[in-house]
């Protein structure tokens, strides 16, 4: 924890302090913190300053390294001097910085920079360690530093004072360039290749214990170091003076220019309204025929072209659209591997997610995209990736995604960006800490990607594409759900605006047609897709119904009688189309197939016919196929399982004809609900569809908790005394245990006398109980020290 960054919260109001934490929801996410030393502590925490500072524009990060350059404590009228602008252009990011947390004023006025920050950079503006880091490292012994002196001409005296004088020496230019005056011819040259693409170079080490050599003599005077023998490095004051006082680090306080032209709003809108519901139709398409066809995996990981292409041909979706829709699922688990069936299978939230309303099913699909960290349409040397395969980029590409769809969520209304480098420049004004050539790589990406899903139309966002791109929290492509995002107010208004025009009705044609004039809705997309074969797509959609199509209908189950109903339902069935379906049905089940999962087989034709009679045996769908043999519908162990309930004593033969005997597996019994699924099939659920909706901490609550909280009780540092008296129902391991809840907040799982049972942790202790974070109640409880009966380690 940084003792100044606790000084300046301390220092806030409510109002500034609210600002800090709106800003920094990190800092305040459960268990959140009592007391502003631990905010500090998770303020400075490395890994969350790394994470804000990936959301910052350029102009901050920039004022921020140089701030680094010039050293730890110094006022904003020399950190604008140092970047060549007046003061009024470099105070609104520092106030940034500040509102962030990632600097803060002290008691003088002077600029702090977070620690976290510092380690990200370790050569701010290209500079190397200060002077003193060098000169006080126990590689330079005292002989070494008088020698120094003696070659710099100072005087000797105590080290600090002899590292004072070097450093204001080598700091300055005109005294530099005296020296430089007088230096081997290269030593110049060598001097300058540190000063601006150092501050660390590889150099040959025998050169530096070569008597006349540049290096030699740069090394005497300080100008470089060694770490080792063949890297040498450059003090950060000497590489100032050497670039001059007319150097300046790069400032960028505006983004790019982006030149843009007109486009028609009613235009974007209609392109989204026909974009957004394709999405939903190919996805539960996708989905439908992956349930009939696994999709298997290459040995190396992903699917293979071949199987990306069949399911493409199979859905009617082009090849990147399949791609794309693919990968979608998986990350929105709707889609997942399946050891028995040896691919990738819909998953139990697709039966869920197919009951939903259209607008939602479309933002899990949104959400999906928002979060996943691959890009389908991005070409890497001119050739896509394998679908869900590994993207070495990972997260960076999620980044870039949000980048790039938020630049053009900045473009005026009815405008669109003309200029893709434009748009890849301020993309990265943006989000600085992207790599540009990834950045440029998934740009074209994200435009097709987006055109695909409804966000982007005519290379402008669409109201849609705006509503995500507002939302600063996507979550991470591992999360199961992401509730923040699917359950947007504005989101959940968009969308539904979105597959507001979808057609729920069709015209059928005596040609044995079906015309869609718009985009259809999913539940009409599939039952015409049941029923007939898609001819063609577009503002308007044709199906043609043949004996084949029709046929494969009622392969499913679908009777003529139901088939006719459901078409009816959406349209005028004509009379030729009518006599197509009952002539398909009249000689639909001709010859029949029959699976059966066993044969329960007998010498005696009357034992055999009282099993099949017997009442409690009619869950094994026992059917007579000869006097002595009976087909069973249920497998093998689960047929014994049940004849030996009800007083039979069968033997399990196997293939070969030999018998066998084996123990029955006890299966575990069900408690899920069941959902009655379209088409008749039954789902049963473990869970609950979604999980709840946290809402996001109150910035503006936890300021005030904390600033009333601010000057209470504190530990005592009496823990394990306290603990010992007052817990005497605990032996002493557990007693041990709970002192590490008290002092270093670990988790642990408690039991009290009435038996209740919580996992806590960050406890503090007041007045003989225990003040903790409650997992199971999302908030800090109090549990009476003598009430606690037994602790045990919890772990994530």
């Amino acid at each position: 924890m940084d003792d100044h960054l606790l000084g300046w919260l301390k220092t806030l109001d409510e109002e500034r302090l609210t600002r800090v934490l709106a800003n920094r929801p990190d800092a305040i996410a459960p268990p959140w913190p009592r007391r502003l030393d631990t905010l500090a502590q998770r303020l400075g925490n490395g890994f969350a300053v790394i994470s804000v500072m990936r959301g910052l524009p350029l102009p901050a990060l920039e004022i921020a390294q140089a701030a680094l350059a010039l050293g730890d404590r110094i006022d904003i009228e020399a950190l604008a001097r140092f970047m060549g602008v007046p003061e009024a252009e470099v105070a609104p990011w520092i106030g940034l910085l500040f509102d962030h947390a990632l600097a803060w004023p002290d008691d003088e006025g002077l600029i702090r920079i977070s620690g976290g920050v510092a380690r990200w950079w370790t050569a701010p503006c290209g500079l190397g360690e200060p002077l003193p880091h060098y000169l006080n490292s126990w590689t330079v012994s005292a002989d070494a530093l008088r020698a120094l002196a003696r070659t710099l001409g100072l005087p000797h005296g105590p080290k600090r004072h002899t590292i004072t004088k070097a450093t204001e020496m080598l700091s300055d230019p005109g005294r530099l360039a005296a020296m430089l005056d007088r230096a081997p011819k290269g030593t110049r040259r060598l001097l300058e290749e540190f000063a601006w693409d150092g501050p660390v170079r590889d150099v040959d080490g025998g050169r530096f214990v070569l008597p006349g050599s540049p290096e030699k003599w740069a090394g005497d005077r300080g100008l470089l170091f060694r770490p080792n023998w063949n890297t040498a490095e450059m003090p950060r004051e000497v590489a100032l003076a050497l670039r001059g006082p007319d150097y300046h680090p790069p400032f960028t306080p505006h983004p790019p220019d982006l030149a843009t032209v007109p486009v028609d709003p009613e235009a974007v809108d209609h392109l989204m309204t026909l974009a957004a519901p394709h999405v939903v139709e190919r996805c539960a398409a996708m989905l439908e025929n992956t349930a009939k066809i696994p999709l298997p995996l290459l040995k190396a990981g992903g699917v293979g072209v071949r199987e990306v292409r069949r399911l493409a041909r199979d859905t009617g979706c082009d090849e990147d659209e399949a791609r794309l829709l693919l990968e979608i699922c998986a990350v929105a688990r709707l889609l997942a591997w399946d050891d028995s069936a040896g691919g990738l299978v819909p998953t139990e939230k697709f039966d869920r997610w197919r009951l939903d309303d259209a607008a939602a099913r479309l933002r899990v699909l949104l959400s999906a995209w928002w979060r996943m960290e691959r890009s389908s349409l991005r070409r890497t040397d001119g050739k896509y990736g394998t679908v869900l395969g590994d993207d070495p980029a990972g997260a960076m590409v999620a980044r870039a995604r949000r980048a790039v769809l938020g630049v053009l969520a900045r473009l005026p209304a009815s405008t669109a960006c003309a200029d893709p480098d434009g748009l890849i420049g301020s993309a990265h004004w943006h989000a600085p800490l992207l790599d540009q050539p990834l950045l440029a790589e998934c740009a074209p990406a994200v435009l097709e990607e987006g055109r695909m899903l409804g966000l982007v139309a005519y290379d402008t966002i669409t109201d849609l594409g705006r509503a995500l791109a507002a939302l600063e929290t996507a979550g991470d492509e591992n999360d199961d759900s992401t509730p923040v995002v699917e359950n947007d107010p504005v989101l959940v208004e968009c969308s539904t605006r979105a597959l507001a025009s979808v057609r729920r009705s069709a015209l059928f044609g005596a040609d044995l047609t079906a015309v869609v004039t718009g985009p259809p809705s999913a539940e009409l997309a599939g039952l015409l897709d049941r029923a007939a074969d898609r001819e063609s797509r577009g503002a308007a959609s044709v199906w043609r119904f043949s004996p084949v199509s029709v046929r494969r209908a009622m392969d499913t189950g679908c009777t003529a009688d139901d088939l006719l109903a459901e078409l009816a339902e959406v349209g005028t069935v004509p009379q030729p189309l009518e006599y197509l379906v009952r002539d398909v049905a009249r000689r639909h089940g001709e010859v029949t197939v029959t699976t059966v999962a066993c044969i329960v087989q007998a010498s005696d034709p009357t034992l055999l016919a009282e099993i099949a009679g017997h009442r409690r045996l009619a869950r094994l769908g026992l059917r007579l196929l000869a006097p002595t043999v009976l087909a069973s519908a249920l497998p093998a162990d689960k047929t014994l399982a049940a004849l030996r309930e009800n007083g039979y004593a069968p033997v399990p033969v196997e293939d070969t004809g030999e018998i066998t005997v084996r123990r029955a597996r006890i299966e575990e019994p069900q408690n899920g609900r069941l959902i009655l699924l379209p088409g008749g099939r039954v789902a049963e659920f473990e869970q609950p569809p979604y999980p709840l909706f946290e809402a996001p901490p109150d910035p503006r609550e936890h300021a005030q908790r904390l600033l009333s909280t601010e000057g209470g009780s504190q530990q005592n540092g009496r823990t394990w005394a306290v603990i010992g008296r007052m817990a005497s129902r605990l032996p002493t391991a557990q007693q041990s245990l709970l002192g590490f809840v008290v002092d270093r907040g670990v988790r642990a799982a408690i039991t009290l006398t009435d038996g209740l049972t919580a996992t806590i942790s960050h406890g503090e202790l007041r007045s003989g109980v225990l003040d903790a974070w409650c997992e199971e109640a999302g908030d800090y409880l109090e549990f009476p020290l003598a009430d606690i009966v037994e602790v045990r380690g919890a772990y994530v």
